[in-house]
Parts: structure tokens; sequence; C-alpha cells
């Protein structure tokens, strides 16, 4: 059985054993060795001292020369890995297996997972427009126990259940115009979590990035200028990237208290024209952050995900 599939991962409620299953059946799957973290390479030799592990003697070298001698390595240190979670109202949404929310966090607590077995440090920080959830990097195993639990409370569906079912909903046009105020604030998350982590390290941004483009390429060249690496997951559901909805529709804002009614077929080439451009803009502006961009889907198998993750942790 795969569990790589959305569809497949949806039956396993618990979000940690998720997590379990999606690395070990991609480690499993590969044909390279299991162990990404603390490689070795070898620097040089020095003369044997008592008291030097016999594992670390050049045998070869003893048996050409008649002497010992030690090989010496460059260890590579412990990454510290940062995910930021977006958990604003709009990631809420998904018609496949998952939600926008359900599928990032999967993202997350499986990469988080990966590192931890690679002996890397690992936080979390869940954002929407009015709070944030920061947990700092630990490289416990029970630490990915306490960022599971900070995404489960964090779910914008729940957060959502919790206000008031009534809502007032406003003319269309004036509610699009207070958009803005109603967005998070990446650029102040962004440099929040440079401030949150002492010293060089990957930062992972997980979100819809339905918010304003200004503020979040200030806050990723904010992240650069810490000398941070940034790793964007932009995350949208079928639905956003393809806009096949046909017939007459109401759509309800999620994080807007507003709707409107329209047939989309009447819409959907400006739709894709409007989606590309915006697209276009995201990429460029990560481009030009020097910040490794991806854009999956929420019916993405997860071991596109973790390859890109793994690429990007060994070219670091």
């Amino acid at each position: 059985m795969s569990y790589f599939h959305p569809e497949t991962l949806r039956r396993i409620s618990r979000l940690d054993l998720r997590a379990k299953h999606v690395v070990e059946g991609f480690l499993s799957g590969m044909h390279k060795s299991r162990h990404f973290g603390n490689s070795v390479e070898f620097r040089q030799h020095r003369q044997y001292v008592p008291g030097d592990d016999p594992k670390n003697v050049d045998w070869k070298v003893w048996a050409k020369q008649d002497r010992l001698y030690v090989k010496q390595y460059d260890i590579d240190t412990n990454l510290r890995c940062t995910f930021l979670v977006d958990a604003s109202q709009s990631m809420r949404y998904g018609y496949g297996p998952f939600t926008k929310y359900d599928y990032g966090c999967t993202i997350a607590v499986s990469l988080a997972y990966l590192a931890m077995r690679q002996q890397d440090a690992v936080g979390c920080i869940t954002f929407d427009k009015e709070t944030d959830s920061i947990l700092p990097a630990r490289m416990k195993q029970s630490h990915l126990a306490a960022i599971v639990a900070t995404m489960e409370l964090d779910d914008p569906a729940i957060r959502e259940k919790e206000k008031s079912d009534s809502k007032n909903s406003l003319p269309f046009d004036d509610a699009l115009s207070n958009f803005k105020t109603l967005q998070p604030n990446l650029r102040e998350t962004l440099r929040k979590a440079a401030e949150t982590i002492p010293r060089h390290g990957l930062v992972v941004l997980i979100s819809d990035l339905l918010i304003d483009r200004e503020g979040f390429f200030q806050g990723l060249n904010f992240l650069r200028s810490r000398n941070h690496d940034i790793l964007v997951l932009h995350v949208l559901d079928d639905d956003e990237l393809d806009f096949t909805l046909g017939g007459p529709t109401r759509f309800e804002g999620l994080e807007l208290p507003a709707m409107i009614r329209c047939d989309p077929r009447m819409l959907r080439k400006g739709y894709l024209a409007a989606l590309e451009e915006y697209l276009e803009e995201i990429r460029r502006g990560c481009s030009q952050a020097q910040t490794d961009y991806g854009l999956f889907r929420t019916s993405t198998p997860l071991d596109a995900v973790l390859s890109a993750y793994l690429s990007r942790r060994m070219r670091r």
C-alpha cells in the first residue's frame, strides 16, 4: 500500500502516525542510504596517540608504512529547521481528501519527523491574521508531539467553529476593500521568525500565499538578510488551480464576510489569466529573494514534497 497518496493518508486520522507512515514509506522506497544527516568528509591524517579510537586508524597506511595514523573528518553540524504553517481561514478550503491546512500540516510534520531522524533541531510557528504560536527548535523526539498538538489546536476549521455562527454579510465590493486587513501579515511573521531563530538555519514556509505580496517579499528579504535559507511550499487546491466549476454557483468568503453568485464558466478564462499572473509574481519575487519555491496541489503525492526537501537539504 502506498502512503503517499492523499486519499490513502486521509484514512489515518492521527497526524503524527500519518507522518510516520509517509516518511518510513518514502525511505524504504529509496535506493540510496536512509541516513542523510550528519555525513562526514575525510580531511587529513594525523599521527596516532594512545587513547585514540582504533576504528579511526587507517590500517592501509599502517600496512604500507608500518606507522599508525588516524583519519580525521569534517563533520556536518546539525541543521536548525523552523516550519511556518499558515493557519488562516483560507487554508480550510478543500474539496478533495485534504483541506489545504490538512495537507500543509502533513507536509510539516512529515518533514519534522524526517529531520529529527537526522538529528536536526525542529521548531514550528503557526500564524494567521491575529496570532502566532511559536515553538522553539528542539532535537528531542518528544518535541514532535508538541508540534502536532499546536497544529491541531490552531486548525482554522476548529477556530471558526468556536466563533459565532451568525455572520453579517457585506456587499462584495465593500468587503473586498477591507481584504488586506483580514490577511495574515507575513512581513511581521517572517520578521518575528528571523528574531526567534538564533543562528543560521532553514525556514520552511507552508502557505496558500493568499496574502499581501509586498509584505511577503519584504519578509523574505528580511530572513535572507539574517542568512537563513528559505523554502516556500505553495499549497493550493485543484479547484483553485483549474477552476473547473460549472453552473450557477454561490461563492462564500472564508476570510471575507461576503458572498457572490455567478456562473464560473463565464469567468474561467479571466480567472486563469489572473492566476498565472499572480503565480508568476510569486515565482519572480521568491527568485529575487534567493528563495526556493515549489507549487503543490493538495492531490500531489507527498513523496514529491519530501524529495524536494531532501534535495534542498543536501544542497545546503
